[in-house]
């Protein structure tokens, strides 16, 4: 295979931080190229140089040997360069053909015909295995939704090659199946892809090469036939990593929290299904109860109910003798429940505070913090330091906005502010999202720990393997109902993703339906 593509030398330096260090990054023309690293290796930041959205402080690109400079975006799109963030840039109130004309050197022209160009946007779906309707609100997809809509937009902009940033994270078993696949189709088609994650196996399984970063320089480049999902940890962060969980040595306690009946209803909608269903379920002392399912199926209404920000319809969730539907979130995380959200950019943060800030954010009105409204700076100051070494926080200071650190550093903020709090109901949605390997271990020992002390933690997240390392039951969502409640010990992944696609546990375990192939 050719080069398409060479970053040579490339060095990028914000205040304080040098994110790239020199790197060297070659990539050939119809191959899957990983991308690894640890948070605030440098990976976000090579990769939106290459996509136009930084300039490097130095360094040179060529596509195909030729020299290129990007000045914006939009020079990078025309080039062929296509990216899908972490963090979707779409239009809620627009549709799916509309999302994908904004930015596209045709999107302006009063002759574009939008008709023939939500056809070619169903022609390329259907041709790389995608299901969208180009005529959909954006809003009322599913976060999964939004992803293929990103990835469709990619390629309706020319993409010859496409960067992928955590692509799985919101996929079921079965749909990651058919990314890959799709993948292959584009690969086979002679498109490159470069595929950053921080799941392991699937690295393995998909890509043909892997270059690893750390600290802003390149550790290595490897034919990923050549290494084992261990030596890829270890090239990431430079240690063993030790995923066994540790298992309990005391059984569940009491129960914590009983949910009986819940159920949410849609607003100003015709729709007759419900956000939640019906849903009833306990948590015990020293459990960790699992909820699974495909990003959008009750999962975030859930975890705003029993949090104070969304009034559920009818129901009851008991907590120390108290209907936490009934109780603001202030009460409720004064009663010692602790709230990892799914969002950190929007809920879990303020992105221009400072991390000292945002660790106060939670109990800045506990006499521990200060009185009559005035913070102890010192003591703040303190914890601030001890959590941001705890949790390995690559930070420049503890002064430093919330907004200029990678989206893992973020997110470990988030994590180290909740689980530091010493709850005794810990309600975590997505708590590893976009970590490394090295941070995801040292979140699940967390987890462990906190569990072994006697909290009762709801874990919401849509990484299978994490929810059946960790979890001692598990309920899976769809559409707001639950298609059952199993152990680990007692079923398997396939079984999990069945039911994340809307098969009951029963319908799975008599036969009545049987595992669609996938296209």
């Amino acid at each position: 295979m050719s080069v398409i593509l060479e970053m040579e030398n490339i060095c990028k330096q914000f205040p304080g931080v040098l994110a790239n260090d020199r790197v060297c990054f070659s990539v050939k023309k119809g191959e899957v190229h990983a991308l690894l690293g640890e948070n605030g290796a440098g990976k976000s930041t090579l990769m939106n140089i290459l996509c136009g959205l930084y300039k490097p402080t130095s360094g040179e690109i060529r596509l195909e040997g030729e020299l290129v400079q990007f000045s914006s975006a939009r020079d990078a799109m025309e080039l062929g360069i296509g990216m899908v963030h972490q963090h979707f840039m779409l239009v809620p109130t627009m549709t799916v053909t509309e999302n994908c004309l904004i930015g596209d050197k045709e999107g302006g022209s009063i002759k574009l015909d939008r008709k023939e160009a939500g056809q070619r946007l169903k022609e390329l779906a259907e041709r790389y295995g995608m299901e969208i309707d180009p005529d959909a609100i954006v809003g009322t997809l599913s976060v999964g939704e939004m992803q293929r809509v990103e990835i469709i937009k990619a390629l309706f902009r020319g993409a010859k090659i496409l960067i992928l940033d955590e692509p799985t994270a919101v996929l079921t078993p079965q749909e990651a199946r058919a990314l890959f696949k799709m993948i292959r189709a584009l690969t086979d088609n002679q498109f490159t892809v470069i595929f950053i994650s921080h799941k392991l196996d699937e690295v393995k399984e998909i890509s043909d090469r892997v270059t690893v970063l750390r600290l802003g320089a390149v550790v290595g480049t490897h034919d990923i036939a050549q290494c084992s999902i261990e030596e890829l940890a270890r090239l990431m962060v430079g240690r063993e990593i030790i995923f066994d969980v540790v298992e309990r040595q005391h059984p569940v306690g009491d129960i914590l929290l009983e949910v009986n009946n819940l159920s949410l209803h849609r607003l100003h909608s015709h729709e007759s299904n419900k956000l939640l269903d019906d849903l009833s379920f306990e948590i015990h002392e020293g459990e960790i109860l699992g909820i699974a399912g495909v990003d959008g199926n009750g999962q975030a209404e859930l975890v705003e109910c029993l949090t104070g920000i969304r009034k559920a319809s009818s129901g009851e969730a008991i907590y120390q003798e108290k209907d936490l539907l009934h109780l603001s979130t202030r009460d409720i995380m004064s009663h010692d429940v602790s709230h990892i959200p799914q969002d950190r950019q929007k809920t879990g943060l303020v992105m221009p505070m400072t991390l000292v800030e945002n660790f106060a954010l939670q109990d800045y009105y506990k006499t521990s913090f200060g009185k009559r409204g005035f913070l102890n700076w010192t003591s703040v100051e303190e914890r601030s330091s001890k959590l941001i070494q705890d949790f390995s926080i690559k930070t420049p200071s503890a002064y430093e906005l919330a907004q200029n650190l990678s989206g893992g550093n973020q997110q470990k903020v988030v994590a180290a502010r909740e689980i530091s709090r010493e709850p005794k109901l810990l309600i975590a949605m997505h708590p590893t999202r976009g970590l490394d390997v090295g941070a995801v271990e040292y979140i699940h020992n967390q987890l462990i720990d906190q569990r072994d002390e006697g909290v009762g933690i709801m874990l919401v997240s849509t990484e299978l393997e994490e929810i059946m390392r960790l979890s001692d039951r598990i309920i899976v969502l769809y559409e707001g109902r639950a298609m059952g409640c199993v152990r680990p010990s007692e079923t398997t992944i396939e079984e999990m993703g069945l039911m994340m696609g809307g098969r009951t546990l029963d319908e799975i375990r008599n036969g009545r339906v049987k595992e669609a192939p996938v296209e």
